[in-house]
């Protein structure tokens, strides 16, 4: 089941960087960048309300090295084409997650296991500005966008048991970083990256859980440019 879920995450991230790639497919060579990254990915607490009247305050855990992964990768194309060099449209997946720790579980009578660890699944749209200098190699940069949550909702209480992805609403993105260029084709950067997910899933015995949940990442990554 966890391998079949995995293999529906990265089934989910390939369509969506193929689509933006057959968009920015007339663009010129220089202004295509495919980039992949992992790093540090935490989460504050958050309030989690479920329509039989359960409420509590969860503290979460992103073990952002633990399997499976913390990771992401986007498709990137700059505006060279329209005379805007320094804009760009990206198309970005993040395989971000989060645990419910000991002591939420000692606040939630009958839950044994709370947790989106097969991963929020992030597919944001954003606008990008960098500010390039050609007589340097690296260059900073700014995006923000909007997109969708598809969190595997994880959770086992007296009610039942639920396994399974789920539509879970609006996710907010930004992000401040700097790349360096190592070659014509290659770069690698170090961001900062933070989301806002509004999360309203079905659970168990027809109920729906709702939460906010806030990431905040540190990312190495690298790019392709062609």
């Amino acid at each position: 089941m966890a391998y079949a879920s995995r293999l529906s995450t990265v089934l989910l991230a390939s369509v969506a960087f193929s689509a933006l790639a057959s968009v920015a497919g007339t663009a010129s060579a220089e202004d295509l960048e495919f980039s992949i990254y992992g790093g540090y990915q935490t989460a504050p607490h958050s309030h989690v309300d479920v329509s039989d009247g359960t409420s509590f305050s969860a503290g979460w855990e992103g073990k952002s090295f633990g399997s499976p992964p913390y990771y992401g990768g986007r498709v990137t194309w700059w505006l060279g084409d329209f005379n805007l060099p320094n804009w760009g449209v990206s198309l970005d997946y993040t395989h971000d997650k989060v645990y419910a720790d000991d002591d939420t579980m000692a606040r939630s009578p009958g839950w044994t296991h709370f947790e989106f660890t097969d991963g929020l699944n992030l597919l944001t749209v954003n606008g990008l500005y960098r500010f390039k200098d050609p007589v340097r190699r690296w260059t900073p940069y700014l995006g923000a966008g909007v997109g969708v949550n598809i969190p595997h909702v994880e959770v086992t209480r007296p009610q039942g048991t639920t396994f399974d992805y789920e539509f879970g609403g609006v996710t907010f993105q930004a992000q401040a970083g700097v790349d360096f260029r190592v070659t014509d084709n290659w770069s690698t950067f170090v961001e900062y990256k933070g989301t806002y997910s509004r999360v309203d899933v079905p659970i168990d015995s027809g109920d729906r859980l709702k939460t906010n949940i806030v990431t905040n990442a540190v990312n190495v990554g690298i790019s392709y440019h062609w």
